[in-house]
């Protein structure tokens, strides 16, 4: 048989197979079960979720669900094709907010599972878009992170968890008199730069909510003569954030990064460590017993200024263009029973966000439980803004040395010029989707 013949029985096969495909992503499946595709892509955790889906694909027979882990950027192409996921579990940022924005998504309002998630989290859902009359997504898992402190350290010097600015520099004081690195950090890499030093900083310093409300209110004439803006607001946080990382961090920060930190954390070369609970898997190879707990970074000398970082770290949205709506809501409320959510949750160290829902049991989270549990939280503000502003490497460029007041400046200037091109939100158009 010659090269040509095979290569066209080849593509013949392939085309085939990808007709069989597209028949079972319609609907039909072998058994003659209604099959929907769920997508998922957060990576250490699709173990558990694949066999989430196996369990309810046993639970019943009228459903099938095929879990697709291709990841976001294969997720956001099917939505322009027109053949976008029956349902989606997807870290909430603003690449997955435009679905939201656009009217894209259905109204997930009158599910079971809406009410049972907790009240004060949709603002945070909110401060990334929304459709009117609609609610598009609904918070999943939330990710709740501050500083990482090793007690073992605290307790040989005899230091109590800081809870103010004045308390926090005492703390690193003594163990620098001591002979001990205060915070451990990795300026190499930006982004443990901004979700963590800048984050903090912030987040411990201003009502964030309030903030990025009043930026987008302001729109293209945020600048310095504007009420509010990065380098008017910001200033005292990032002077603060770096009066720490000049003075209280190892030598050897700025050709550090997040793996180099882990292992010498787990070495007790530092004695905090600005990192989430992501960082407690990795820090234990290296030392699995080390005590260790967590704490809002704080940034005034009012105690109840202190809150946690938090962010969406999955949210559940099923798409208008979805031709599989019920079947998709009835594996919603599945991913939504309590020994479900619950059990993801304390799998992956993160917050249920449902409101009958048992706090962690993990002491090493249990200093965050009561900030969480009151709603002292506050979502990153570096994952308030759009991509095309890098404020990573903004982030990262101050505690390398920067002017905070030039590289805030352009901050503003950024975002001025970005609501200046953004198109003003169409009432009418949300209202004829809805």
């Amino acid at each position: 048989m010659s090269a040509k013949s095979t290569s066209a029985i080849r593509g013949a096969a392939a085309a085939a197979a990808l007709v069989l495909i597209g028949t079972a992503l319609a609907g039909c499946s072998a058994d003659g079960r209604e099959t929907i595709r769920f997508t998922f892509s957060k990576r250490e955790a699709i173990a558990f979720m694949t066999d989430l889906v196996v369990q309810y694909n046993a639970s019943q027979d009228e459903v099938r669900v095929e879990i697709d882990t291709s990841g976001v950027d294969v997720v956001s192409a099917s939505f322009v094709r027109g053949n976008p996921p029956d349902i989606m579990l997807a870290n909430y940022n603003y690449e997955v907010a435009r679905f939201v924005q656009r009217c894209a998504l259905t109204d997930l309002s009158g599910t079971e599972a809406a009410a049972s998630t907790r009240d004060d989290l949709q603002p945070l859902m909110d401060q990334y878009g929304s459709c009117e009359g609609r609610v598009s997504a609904l918070p999943y898992s939330v990710m709740a992170a501050s500083v990482i402190y090793n007690e073992e350290i605290f307790a040989a010097h005899d230091l109590e968890v800081p809870r103010t600015w004045t308390e926090l520099l005492a703390v690193c004081d003594a163990l620098q008199a001591a002979g001990v690195t205060p915070f451990y950090a990795t300026f190499k890499d930006d982004w443990t730069v901004g979700q963590g030093w800048y984050d903090y900083a912030v987040g411990g310093s201003l009502d964030v909510i309030e903030f990025f409300d009043d930026l987008a209110a302001e729109g293209a004439d945020v600048g310095p003569d504007s009420e509010v803006s990065f380098q008017k607001d910001f200033a005292d946080p990032m002077d603060r954030m770096l009066q720490l990382t000049e003075s209280y961090v190892n030598e050897d920060a700025s050709s550090r990064g997040y793996g180099d930190g882990n292992l010498a954390f787990a070495n007790g070369e530092a004695a905090m460590y600005l990192q989430g609970p992501w960082a407690f898997s990795e820090i234990a190879k290296t030392a699995p017993d080390l005590d260790l707990g967590t704490f809002p970074l704080p940034m005034t000398d009012d105690p109840e200024d202190l809150a946690v970082r938090v962010n969406m770290d999955l949210a559940a949205m099923i798409p208008e263009g979805s031709r599989h709506q019920e079947a998709a809501r009835d594996f919603l409320e599945f991913l939504y029973l309590p020994e479900n959510i619950e059990a993801y949750n304390a799998s992956q160290l993160g917050f249920t966000p449902t409101k009958d829902a048992a706090a962690p049991d993990d002491p090493r989270i249990a200093g965050m439980i009561p900030y969480y549990d009151e709603g002292r939280i506050y979502q990153g503000p570096s994952v308030l803004v759009p991509k095309t502003i890098p404020v990573f490497n903004y982030a990262q460029a101050m505690v390398l040395g920067a002017d905070p007041r030039t590289t805030l400046a352009t901050m503003d200037a950024d975002w001025a010029r970005l609501a200046f091109r953004a198109p003003a939100p169409s009432t009418e158009t949300k209202e004829s989707q809805g």
